[in-house]
């Protein structure tokens, strides 16, 4: 499953070695789903895409540029950012593509895998950083059109407001356990909107 709501899954079209990056990629996510960054083994993704070894090893080398490529294709093929008409709309969209992908049972494993490796891993951390600065540049053009109808403050920082709409779902699924419901995805945007049209997300501020 693709993040935010696509499909990772299928199989683009593009020959021989866009095939062998798409089964390699697969089976990486579904091994950091299974069982963590930890135990994640080349030679095993190898086995578990069907491809050979040498054809992994020379592509990718390492673990950590393996998650690197799997981060940069799931920011690729993300869905693109919904556009409403409001402020709300546009974030209570965002955040439910970002519930439904921590609410999935194989993507919210993957993803508390790679945050978790992040943190003792620098490579692993740009990769993530780089993830998710497309994510956020991807929907920033949503609050700077709230700007131009004049919904928020002009001095807005579009890319918080942003972050501050997935933020909630983050904490619900790394640290309190709590359910990730639609419920949560649009209490998400809504604060979010309410706190940005208030100046809470002034730059310099």
């Amino acid at each position: 499953m693709r993040f935010e709501g696509a499909d990772s899954g299928t199989v683009r079209p593009g020959g021989r070695t866009a095939r062998v990056r798409a089964a390699v990629l697969q089976a990486t996510g579904d091994a950091l789903a299974e069982h963590g960054f930890a135990p994640l083994d080349l030679a095993d993704i190898a086995r578990r895409a069907e491809v050979g070894k040498t054809t992994v090893y020379r592509r990718w080398g390492t673990v950590t540029r393996l998650v690197a490529d799997l981060l940069l294709d799931m920011a690729e093929q993300s869905l693109p950012r919904t556009e409403t008409g409001s402020l709300f709309g546009d974030l209570k969209a965002n955040a439910r593509l970002v519930q439904r992908t921590l609410a999935d049972p194989r993507q919210g494993a993957l993803f508390k895998a790679v945050i978790a490796a992040a943190t003792c891993d620098a490579k692993t951390a740009e990769a993530l950083h780089r993830f998710y600065d497309i994510r956020v540049k991807e929907w920033a053009p949503c609050v700077q059109q709230a700007i131009d109808r004049g919904e928020v403050p002009e001095d807005t920082d579009v890319h918080e407001v942003i972050r501050a709409v997935s933020a909630p779902l983050y904490y619900r699924l790394l640290t309190s356990g709590e359910s990730i419901d639609e419920a949560a995805a649009d209490r998400a945007a809504e604060a979010a909107a309410t706190a940005a049209r208030a100046g809470a997300y002034l730059r310099g501020v």
